[in-house]
C-alpha cells in the first residue's frame, strides 16, 4: 500500500462493531452477521449458513452474499475512521465466481484506497472450509466531512 496507509490499530473494537451493529440496524441480527477479526485495514465476518438464505437450486442466494460483503465494508471503513453515522456505500460491485456450498461463508475485506472523502475496499467471500473464493466484491464507501 502506498503512503496513505492506516494506523495500525482499528479505532473501532470487535465487540464495539457487533453491538453497534445489532443495535443499529436489524438486518444484521437477521442474517446472523458478525465480525471476527478488525484491524485497520482488514476485517474477517462471518455469515452463519441457514436455509432461509438459500435460493431455488440450493445455493446461497446473491443478495445474502452482498450484504456480507456490505456488512465487512461497513466495518473496515469504521475501523478505519470512528464511529461515524453517515458513512454510507456509494458503490458496490459483486462477482459471483462459484456456488457457495451449505456452509458459513467467510468475507475477507482490505481497505484499497482510504482517502479524505471516499474508501475504496474489496471484499473477498469464501464458504469455509474451502479456499477457493465463491464471490468478489469492490465497494466504494463515502466519508462524512468532519470525521
Amino acid at each position: 500500500m502506498a503512503d496513505d496507509t492506516p494506523a495500525k490499530a482499528p479505532r473501532v473494537s470487535v465487540d464495539e462493531f457487533n453491538r453497534i451493529t445489532r443495535r443499529a440496524l436489524p438486518l444484521v441480527e437477521a442474517f446472523g452477521f458478525r465480525v471476527e477479526r478488525l484491524e485497520a485495514g482488514s476485517v474477517t465476518a462471518r455469515m452463519p449458513y441457514h436455509e432461509s438464505h438459500l435460493r431455488p437450486g440450493g445455493t446461497i442466494a446473491g443478495p445474502s452474499m452482498m450484504a456480507l460483503a456490505d456488512y465487512a465494508m461497513y466495518a473496515l471503513v469504521l475501523g478505519l475512521v470512528g464511529r461515524a453515522d453517515a458513512v454510507v456505500t456509494t458503490n458496490l460491485n459483486c462477482n459471483f465466481l462459484r456456488r457457495p456450498g451449505p456452509a458459513d461463508l467467510i468475507a475477507e475485506a482490505r481497505i484499497l484506497k482510504l482517502g479524505q472523502r471516499l474508501a475504496v475496499g474489496e471484499v473477498t467471500i469464501y464458504s469455509e472450509g474451502s479456499e477457493h473464493p465463491v464471490a468478489h466484491v469492490t465497494a466504494t464507501y463515502s466519508i462524512p466531512p468532519g470525521r
